[in-house]
C-alpha cells in the first residue's frame, strides 16, 4: 500500500508541468500591425501572467523616435493588463516598446508597430 502511494505521488510530481511565470504578450490593443482610421486613446497590453505595474513599462514612439505616450503605465481591469494613455496622434507609424516584470520578478520585453492612416 505504501509503495503504491509512493508511485502515485512520484508520478503526479513528474507529470506536473513546471511553473513558468514569464509575462509574455497575450493580446494588444491596437494589435501588432494594425492600420487604424482613428488614433487610439490608449495602448492596452494583456500578458500571459500578472505583472507589476510599478516595475513594468510601455513606451510609444513615433517615426522620428519621439516618445508620445502621456502617462506611466497603469494597471488595467485585470492584474495581467497594463495601459498607457495617448494624446490624439496624427497619421503615421508608431512603435510600442514594452518591458514587463511578472509578479515573481521574471523580466520579458518586446515591441510592435501599428499605423494611423490619413
Amino acid at each position: 500500500m505504501v509503495l503504491i502511494r509512493f508511485i502515485l505521488v512520484a508520478a503526479a510530481l513528474l507529470a506536473a508541468p513546471p511553473a513558468l511565470a514569464h509575462a509574455f504578450l497575450a493580446q494588444a490593443s491596437p494589435s501588432a500591425g494594425a492600420e487604424l482610421l482613428v488614433p487610439p486613446r490608449a495602448i492596452r497590453i494583456t500578458f500571459t501572467e500578472a505583472v507589476e505595474p510599478h516595475f513594468s513599462s510601455i513606451e510609444v514612439r513615433d517615426a522620428a523616435d519621439k516618445r508620445v505616450d502621456t502617462t506611466n503605465p497603469h494597471a488595467g481591469d485585470a492584474p495581467k493588463t497594463l495601459v498607457v494613455d495617448l494624446p490624439k496622434l496624427p497619421p503615421g507609424t508608431y512603435t510600442v516598446i514594452w518591458h514587463a516584470i511578472s509578479v515573481d520578478m521574471h523580466k520579458t520585453e518586446g515591441k510592435f508597430t501599428y499605423s494611423v492612416l490619413p
